[in-house]
């Protein structure tokens, strides 16, 4: 399907992620993958700082206000939760944690997968997201239009982790 990869191997699409033991029969299946020349521990903070902020394209899914630009020491996070901000709003739980590993959530009825690889001098830093709520005409749509959202938000995460403390 278009739109349903970017940067990711075919090794990545096919492993497990928390999010597929959520959704029985998805409808949509992406992934979207960057590699982030630091260690998982100083790239989680990152990645749990969604819970206040999208990271994508502040002007259009943070009502124009700049995403944190360093790292707020927030708690950890736990299930239940908010997980994501956007447009001044916490949208959907968060649904898994699995410290400094994974981190997934829902939004809107799509489950969203963050998981940390570590290499020898990096992390891969890589995103599925799944639904059974889009059919096969939507599902492209949906697609296309978080690969935009996802791309940057990745690209954000991985500036802002490999330059500030």
């Amino acid at each position: 399907m278009i739109g349903d990869r970017w940067n990711v191997t075919d090794a990545e699409v096919a492993r497990r992620y928390p999010c597929d033991d959520l959704v029985a029969r998805p409808t949509l299946q992406a992934w979207r993958g960057i590699t982030v020349a630091t260690t998982p521990e100083r790239l989680w903070p990152w990645v749990t700082q969604v819970r206040v902020a999208p990271y994508s394209y502040d002007l259009v899914d943070n009502l124009g206000r700049r995403s944190p630009q360093r790292l707020l020491g927030l708690p950890e996070p736990k299930v239940g939760e908010p997980f994501m901000t956007a447009m001044a709003r916490r949208f959907g739980p968060i649904r898994a944690v699995e410290p400094q590993r994974a981190f997934t959530g829902e939004i809107l009825g799509a489950i969203m997968s963050y998981v940390l690889v570590p290499q020898e001098e990096s992390t891969r830093l890589l995103l599925k997201i799944v639904t059974d709520r889009v059919g096969r005409v939507g599902a492209p749509l949906l697609a296309i239009g978080d690969l935009m959202m996802a791309r940057q938000q990745l690209r954000n995460i991985k500036r802002l982790a490999e330059t500030c403390d």
